[in-house]
């Protein structure tokens, strides 16, 4: 219980089960990273530790870690925290600081410090979870510190997007232009969405079958490359199997790989030379696909998409 208290932890009273105390509690992921170790080791393997995430908390040592990062606001170039308001026709900038100053609109940012407790905490499922609120900046945090820094100066997709040329004697030919992918996690996208699990709870395959529809629809349209993965780990003996369907490529896992290894593996070979997206609401899976430099899109944003991409085609055949 120290330990937990001195790792800015906090837990609820010892339920005691024979002779074994199970505490339980919850912390902060950078101060537990290897005390599961610890465990195993002063209790001499009778002891277990086991982690699940429950969401974004305030920081225990928010100045600390701010002073160890040095950001400084005005520097920031690229992401600029200042504000341009007009007046007689003309922009002006103005500093962040100042900003209530000019403003003539209340902001539409809350005061945080009033929402009750339970309603400032991101809940999740752990292996099924929307995260709407973290920036590929703080996954790309959350990954480094787990995993450690990556080699690359910057993800592929974090970095400016500029026009590849090629010298043709003294001619400049535009590169060919990256092909995009899209990678889907079925299974995680069905239970994710209300529609599609209302679907699967009367025949999965009815659910699959409507989510193939919605991404041929989708790949005509965008002209992008699909690949709809699907969990298959579990059939004794099944190898790798991928099917056509329209445009859309759909492949069920061999025995043993489920389908967010499967995208794991697939997007990192497939960024080495194109643009690569995973439709997905995994949490883990979002912190290694960022890490190895694809886009990631949430469920309930790629629902959006696809809505948005329907009333398009709709907009096109009605016009």
């Amino acid at each position: 219980m120290t330990d937990i208290q001195q790792r800015a932890g906090q837990f609820e009273p010892p339920e005691i089960l024979g002779e074994t105390a199970v505490l339980t509690g919850s912390a902060p992921v950078a101060a537990f990273n290897d005390y599961a170790a610890e465990v195993l080791s002063y209790t001499k393997g009778r002891g277990a530790l086991s982690l699940t995430v429950s969401g974004y908390r305030p920081c225990h040592n928010a100045e600390e870690v701010i002073a160890q990062i040095g950001y400084d606001p005005d520097s920031d170039v690229e992401n600029s925290a200042d504000s341009v308001f007009c007046a007689h026709g003309a922009g002006f900038l103005v500093n962040w600081q100042e900003v209530p100053q000019y403003m003539h609109l209340p902001s539409v940012l809350s005061d945080r410090s009033d929402f009750a407790e339970e309603e400032r905490i991101a809940e999740y499922t752990p292996r099924l979870s929307n995260l709407p609120d973290a920036s590929d900046e703080e996954l790309m945090a959350i990954y480094e510190r787990t995993y450690g820094k990556i080699n690359s100066d910057a993800p592929k997709t974090m970095r400016r997007n500029k026009t590849a040329e090629l010298t043709e004697g003294n001619v400049k030919v535009p590169a060919p232009p990256e092909k995009e992918y899209l990678l889907v996690d079925g299974y995680n996208i069905i239970f994710a969405w209300d529609s599609l699990k209302a679907l699967a709870k009367d025949s999965l395959e009815h659910a699959r079958d409507r989510l193939l529809h919605l991404l041929q629809n989708y790949q005509g349209y965008r002209k992008c490359e699909v690949i709809l993965v699907f969990d298959a780990y579990k059939i004794k003996g099944h190898g790798t199997e991928i099917e056509q369907h329209g445009g859309v490529s759909v492949v069920y896992t061999k025995e043993a790989e489920t389908a967010d290894s499967y995208i794991e593996r697939v997007s990192k070979q497939l960024l080495k030379e194109n643009r690569v997206r995973v439709a997905t609401s995994d949490a883990l899976e979002q912190l290694i696909i960022l890490g190895n430099g694809a886009m990631r899109i949430s469920s309930r944003e790629f629902e959006a998409e696809i809505r948005a991409a329907e009333q398009e085609i709709r907009a096109l055949i009605g016009g």
